[in-house]
């Protein structure tokens, strides 16, 4: 097994929800890794910052957890993370939490024109979805 320099991105997601166009090949600028339940996230949050030393760059939960979830997730994130968690709602709105200038997290809200963008400048997706609204538009 080869070993991948690039930083992580966790992406929570339930099993019955549509998928994006993740771009999550070889060649993208960051590794993505999927787990299928919202439930072990935070687990694997800990363990792979605090026990396996895993630079995990943002959190994305996909559809995948309510409000309050996410909540809970943020208050229980380990010190030594920094990185963005970003919520996805159904309608693809999003509550996206970031590290501030003083090291305190501050929550901002997402339009859902706002999350594709941020999906696609931090080159999460593909880009699929902009081409193909472009078509038709």
């Amino acid at each position: 097994m080869r070993s991948d320099a690039r930083r992580v991105t966790l992406v929570a997601r339930s099993r019955s929800t549509p998928d994006r166009d993740w771009d999550d090949s070889h060649s993208s600028a960051t590794r993505t890794i999927f787990v299928d339940s919202f439930a072990v996230l935070k687990y694997a949050i800990r363990t792979g910052i605090v026990d396996m030393e895993i630079d995990i760059e943002r959190v994305v939960v996909d559809r995948a957890a309510t409000p309050a979830d996410f909540l809970e997730l943020l208050s229980a994130l380990p010190h030594e993370f920094s990185g963005d968690v970003i919520l996805i709602s159904e309608n693809d709105g999003a509550f996206l939490s970031a590290t501030g200038r003083g090291g305190d997290r501050v929550l901002y809200s997402l339009a859902p024109k706002d999350v594709r963008f941020y999906l696609e400048a931090h080159g999460l997706v593909t880009g699929r979805m902009a081409i193909e609204h472009r078509l038709t538009a």
